[in-house]
């Protein structure tokens, strides 16, 4: 699920760094940039461009990878006069972005989308202090782990929708997925209770804002983040500002609705707890919708994309299942940027208050020291001898230190239970006459176009799987 908590932003769109075409004249080098103080920075590849590093949109974690193989753990690339360290190794982001996230819990200014799209109320784009305490507190109140196994019933029953759907129409799982984490998320953030689907208006009325989210965040999409002012003129920013005003008032309904459901004022807990307006309450459970919905479908795909490309594992996973599984089998089945606020040394390298830091996951999924072979496909690297999770070994897949995405632990059951009842319910295999594109999920957003065909072959006969289905547990 992860993530416009933290907005959700793939790491390719937030490390796409836009420079002017133009060119310096002559030869161009790798250099140490200073700090103000004490050790230099990080190393910085060459680059010809005279508004700083170009990376192109599609991809651009090779080009980010290659260049910590070449240069080391920590890069220095530049945009315009603002230097932005990426970091691509497991022991440096530990280091760095756990051991001291106090140093780099804050976010970058960003006034497009964090100030005029959203009002400055997306948690994702709030500064750290008082405010950014108050809304984190109420979602780690309602996604705690304790709190999030109360939603296991619930994600039991559209697992079982999401089962159901794919023996109808097989097809269009990428729907089937996307329906299931609406669905969830709507029922969890606002009680509804009438079905959902991925065709839904209010559904689709989200996504399109969250698109909106992600051109805004494209390096000089909005002129206003380089020229802050522009935010004060009147006639700049009417699409964003129109966006704005349509979000509110979609957020409001649905703060509304719960009350109506509920005849009574549930603002009364998070008022006397934690202290937010009704506006603040609104826009906390549409960002958990709009972070949760897509990430959450595209994780699905991508574990049901792995299964079909690497059959052999597939069949490890089924061979351990024998009845419908639930998470009672989860023990026994293991299978956005920050900113510093103060100076981080690590090593021999500076990195100064106010810096954009950025952990690059391709680059550190590819750590040799950490993951061996790192291009195999081996599950088994995450368990020990005793076939359970390792625990001196993690990835960093809902960001890290204190901005972590708090609704982690739901995003890991939605996960579990889907792809697990799915691979229990059929076969995957590939369609081999369609065309493949392993790294198109990559974007964290849920596509128009299919990255990968899959045939899903019933591993029972039809009536009784579907006799089965009825008799798995369903809730309301």
């Amino acid at each position: 699920m992860v993530q416009m908590l933290d907005l959700s932003i793939s790491d390719n769109a937030q490390l796409v760094l836009s420079a002017a075409d133009l060119l310096l004249v002559g030869a161009s080098w790798i250099y140490f940039p200073k700090s103000e103080h004490g050790p230099p920075l990080p190393p910085s590849p060459p680059t010809w461009h005279l508004l700083g590093h170009f990376l192109h949109l599609r991809n651009s974690f090779f080009t980010i990878a290659g260049w910590i193989d070449r240069y080391g753990p920590l890069i220095t690339i530049s945009s315009g006069t603002e230097n932005i360290i990426i970091i691509g190794r497991y022991k440096a982001v530990v280091d760095i972005m756990e051991k001291q996230g106090g140093s780099l819990a804050d976010c970058p200014r960003m006034i497009a989308a964090g100030e005029i799209l959203s009002g400055g109320r997306a948690i994702g784009f709030m500064h750290t202090g008082d405010r950014f305490r108050r809304v984190r507190g109420a979602l780690h109140s309602h996604l705690q782990p304790k709190v999030a196994e109360v939603y296991q019933p619930l994600q039991m029953s559209h697992a079982r929708n999401t089962v159901l759907d794919i023996l109808d129409d097989p097809y269009n799982f990428q729907n089937h997925a996307t329906t299931y984490a609406a669905a969830s998320i709507m029922k969890i953030t606002c009680g509804k209770t009438t079905p959902t689907s991925a065709s839904d208006p209010e559904v689709r009325e989200v996504h399109r804002l969250f698109e909106r989210f992600r051109t805004a965040l494209h390096p000089g999409a909005y002129l206003v983040d380089s020229i802050p002012w522009l935010k004060y003129l009147p006639w700049y920013g009417l699409d964003l500002k129109r966006q704005f005003e349509s979000t509110g008032k979609l957020y409001t309904n649905q703060l509304n609705r719960v009350k109506q459901q509920l005849q009574s004022d549930v603002d009364v807990e998070n008022e006397r707890l934690h202290h937010l307006t009704e506006t603040e309450m609104a826009f906390l459970g549409g960002a958990l919708f709009g972070a949760g919905s897509d990430t959450t479908a595209v994780a699905i795909c991508t574990v049901l994309m792995a299964a079909a490309c690497f059959p052999e594992e597939q069949a490890k996973v089924q061979a351990e299942i024998c009845t419908a599984p639930t998470f009672t089998d989860q023990e026994s089945l293991p299978r956005f940027a920050h900113r510093t606020t103060e100076d981080v040394i690590w090593e021999n390298y500076s990195i100064p208050a106010g810096t954009m830091v950025f952990g690059n996951h391709w680059a550190i999924s590819q750590d040799p020291e950490v993951y061996p072979d790192p291009d195999t496909f081996k599950p088994q690297r995450w368990t020990n001898d005793q076939g359970r999770m390792r625990e001196d070994l993690k990835f960093f897949v809902y960001r890290f230190g204190r901005r972590i995405c708090p609704a982690q632990h739901v995003a890991n059951r939605s996960v579990f239970i889907n792809s697990l009842l799915i691979l229990w319910a059929f076969q995957l295999t590939l369609d081999p006459t369609k065309p493949l594109d392993d790294l198109r999920f990559m974007t964290g957003a849920m596509l128009n176009d299919r990255p990968c065909a899959i045939d899903f072959k019933a591993r029972f006969p039809e009536v009784n799987l579907r006799r089965m289905m009825q008799n798995y547990p369903v809730i309301a």
